[in-house]
């Protein structure tokens, strides 16, 4: 019988993990603290910010927020990015993409402090991951490892498909599942007979970004499917990549849109944090 993977219980997981080793930091002295940058009035943005700093608030995090006009200049931006990199009780940096079109995001990325880049976006961490030898992991491919592990199911040895190549969890994501031995392939928009490829996949992670792509010919009998796709179906409704109808009577696991990997995200951006404060404070090694 398939199993939902539930995404709200395993990220209320990490946050009470966060929370308590917050609590132990702070016996020290040490408050862990996160910087967002949002430059405009996107509301899809907006709302990510908020939730960023409910969770910080939740697990006791200091955090300060920087809501910068749309007229905002790539000089004035670069200057703020410079003076948190400065800043001792600035633990993470976090600039929230996408930026206005006149911004450009990797001149901002590439500013700063890879110490403090909790989005793991900057070069110097994507190599980190690359090689195998890294403080942080990008937040979103790092809450579906969390989401894996929690199933029990052993990656080493697994066939694993990922259906995306995007630098921000296709290729990442690809990463992280070879690092726990797992035999990956990477698929996109241009792979040949797609359908064929993921329904070999013992581990199928769907993030292309289409609503109700993944059918159940697509699925291996008893795979393990994880849904990082946040999409708006026909009738406007949340739905993910995968036709999760069809598809969850199929395989072992399954995550739900929403209240799978969504709830992940930033549960792992406070890890991130976490993680930062205490290199930051000789407690780990760089």
């Amino acid at each position: 019988m398939t199993q939902i993977i539930d995404g709200k219980a395993v990220s209320r997981q990490v946050r009470e993990r966060v929370s308590l080793e917050t609590a132990e930091l702070k016996n020290k002295g040490i408050v862990p603290g996160l910087a967002v940058i949002i430059v405009g009035e996107d509301p899809a943005s907006q709302v990510y910010v908020r939730n960023k700093e409910k969770a910080c608030e939740e697990v006791g995090f200091y955090s300060e927020k920087f809501a910068l006009p749309e007229s905002t200049t790539q000089q004035e931006l670069n200057a703020l990015v410079k003076e948190l990199n400065g800043r001792t009780e600035i633990s993470g940096i976090l600039c929230q993409l996408p930026l206005p079109k006149h911004l450009d995001d990797k001149e901002v990325i590439n500013l700063i402090d890879p110490i403090k880049d909790v989005d793991a976006f900057h070069p110097v961490n994507v190599g980190a991951i690359m090689i195998g030898d890294y403080n942080f992991l990008p937040c979103t491919p790092a809450g579906v490892m969390e989401l894996i592990h929690a199933t029990g199911v052993d990656i080493t040895g697994k066939k694993a498909v990922v259906i995306g190549r995007s630098n921000i969890v296709g290729k990442p994501m690809a990463m992280l599942l070879l690092h726990e031995n797992a035999t990956v392939e990477i698929t996109h928009s241009k792979t040949i007979n797609l359908k064929a490829v993921a329904s070999e996949a013992d581990i199928l992670v769907a993030a292309i970004g289409k609503a109700k792509f993944v059918t159940a010919d697509m699925v291996k009998d008893g795979a393990v499917v994880i849904d990082v796709g946040m999409n708006r179906d026909e009738n406007g409704k949340l739905c993910g990549d995968v036709d999760f109808e069809s598809v969850k009577d199929k395989c072992s696991y399954i995550t739900p849109v929403p209240g799978g990997v969504g709830p992940m995200t930033i549960s792992m951006l406070m890890q991130n944090t976490l993680t930062a404060a205490k290199i930051q404070n000789g407690l780990m090694n760089k």
